[in-house]
């Protein structure tokens, strides 16, 4: 028996920039210190004020803050893009490669359903795909 995934042949993926991923029901951004200093650095704010603004801390751990529809406070619902996309948190640029949507193909296609640039697009290697997966556990 073999110890490779399901999907060893690699999956498909092109962001469609619909953002999807940015609204919808109730959850977290999980943010670390390195993240928070690049998104305040590229807002021309100092770290004390824009965690004041854009972050929340949940136990010993910290997430960007949701607006009270639940979309992330980055998230631009009229041109539908992110405020911060060039440094976006390591939980954003990983998505759609999270554990939990690679567990069973019954899970990626419950991603597919919710995300229209999961399944489609160009081929992403299971390399790839493993090194996005490895990057936070969600």
């Amino acid at each position: 028996m073999s110890d490779a995934p399901w999907y060893k042949d690699g999956l498909q993926f092109q962001c469609t920039q619909c953002g999807n991923c940015c609204t919808g029901a109730p959850g977290y951004v999980w943010v670390n210190k390195a993240e928070i200093e690049t998104m305040a650095q590229l807002l021309n704010m100092d770290v004390p004020t824009f965690e004041d603004q854009f972050v929340r801390t949940i136990g010993i751990r910290k997430s960007l803050i949701e607006l009270d529809n639940f979309d992330c406070v980055f998230f631009d619902n009229k041109s539908r893009k992110c405020q911060v996309y060039s440094a976006r948190p390591r939980q954003c640029r990983s998505w759609p490669f999270w554990d939990s949507n690679l567990r069973t193909p019954a899970d990626w296609q419950r991603t597919c359903q919710i995300c229209p640039g999961s399944g489609t697009g160009p081929l992403v290697p299971l390399e790839q795909v493993q090194q996005q997966a490895a990057v936070i556990k969600i």
